[in-house]
């Protein structure tokens, strides 16, 4: 058995798309997954798998939410040691300066061109760092609250969901 992370895009963000954690469990679950464990009702999920191939775990968790919930559900999953490179990275970038430290959980790792552009966006106030499947926005002076990406680098990254940097190396401590 291999532990895995899934992180799910778009859910609880209006009356139309909630979707608990005690039901995400047991979606999880009914997919033939074990040990599974959520934290906070954000879409973040860990469980193990005799399932090696990451996109058949990613379909197979997408079929599950969408036949318990109605709505597609996107769905990124990380290794146990792919996620813990995650959570190093975060620390590793993270500065006391920084208004807001957000990561983007990638499906797909971009390529090089894909990574310059975003990387590209960067400002004197704002950074974007891609590491492998995730892009982290160290935004500094001049963030606005209420706003994730103000530099817009979602738009080039494809499917992706965010998730801010206690969050993402929380996780990596208590799951990795």
């Amino acid at each position: 058995m291999a532990i895995h992370l899934a992180f799910l895009r778009a859910i609880n963000l209006g009356a139309k798309r909630k979707f608990p954690k005690e039901e995400i469990r047991a979606s999880v679950e009914g997919a033939g997954f074990t040990d599974v464990t959520t934290y906070i009702n954000t879409g973040n999920v860990r469980f193990d798998t005799r399932m090696r191939s990451r996109p058949r775990i990613e379909a197979t968790l997408e079929r599950a939410f969408a036949a318990n919930r109605g709505f597609e559900v996107p769905t990124i999953v990380f290794t146990r040691d792919e996620f813990a490179q995650v959570g190093a990275d975060a620390d590793e970038l993270h500065e006391d300066r920084l208004a807001r430290h957000y990561i983007w959980l990638l499906k797909e790792e971009p390529d090089d061109d894909v990574r310059a552009t975003v990387e590209g966006l960067s400002t004197e106030q704002h950074r974007v760092v891609v590491r492998g499947r995730a892009a982290h926005l160290l935004l500094g002076d001049g963030y606005e609250q209420g706003g994730v990406d103000p530099l817009r680098a979602e738009r080039y990254l494809g499917v992706a969901t965010n998730r801010n940097h206690n969050v993402v190396t929380t996780l990596a401590r208590q799951w990795c």
